[in-house]
């Protein structure tokens, strides 16, 4: 009985420790490909930056194209979190203001992140189609559908819902997107307690102000 509560240990352990690994390697790979993108970064710089070795980097992603396909699928998994969060029996407004608010955590706290799934974007998703037509377009779906009931109800002003999605993507993302721009116009960035408070404020307002029922 001992030795098998043992052996439970040392596996659990060696999970943790593999789970540790390949996140290390998962975060230096967003650090050089959100700033050089894939065709600039090496396997080398990613390895030695996560303290691995190639071999072993290799181990868990086979190739370069892999590991930067995990990294963007790790990328879209937080940014969708809030978006799998909407649920119908939310209060509209309520829903939608906390939404900007979590998505704009989200670009305060991965910038990176938003930033190498934009370069992707520009140019044309090559590595990430398959995903943006399979699980994202099913959740938008999901998600313009909840939408589209309360406006059918009269609950929400007569948007379509995509455009709308559309809209709360591109506002908030591009506090991470062009932060150099935003700092130097605003002489501040959502990393700003007293910054971040206030975008949160007035997107809000300008966009539920737009889609209220009058």
């Amino acid at each position: 009985m001992a030795q098998g509560a043992a052996a439970t240990k040392e596996t659990g352990r060696r999970s943790k420790a593999v789970a540790a690994k390949k996140q290390a390697i998962l975060a230096a790979g967003l650090e050089f490909f959100s700033q050089f993108g894939i065709h600039g970064t090496s396997i080398e710089q990613v390895a030695e930056s996560a303290e691995v070795s190639k071999t072993n980097l290799l181990y868990y992603y086979p190739s370069k194209e892999a590991l930067y396909i995990a990294v963007l699928k790790q990328i879209l998994d937080i940014w969708l979190a809030p978006l799998r969060a909407f649920r119908e029996d939310l209060q509209p407004l309520v829903a939608i203001g906390e939404y900007i608010r979590l998505k704009l955590e989200v670009s305060r706290d991965y910038p990176q992140a938003s930033r190498l799934f934009c370069l992707e974007m520009l140019q044309g998703a090559p590595l990430l189609k398959e995903e943006l037509t399979g699980d994202l377009k099913a959740l938008v779906d999901e998600k313009s559908a909840i939408i589209a009931g309360w406006v059918e109800n009269g609950k929400l002003a007569a948007v379509d819902p995509h455009h709308l999605i559309f809209m709360l993507w591109a506002t908030t993302q591009h506090y991470a997107d062009f932060a150099s721009q935003v700092e130097a116009v605003a002489g501040s960035n959502l990393n700003d307690e007293v910054f971040f408070r206030r975008t949160v404020e007035n997107v809000q307002r300008m966009i539920i102000e737009g889609i209220r029922v009058r």
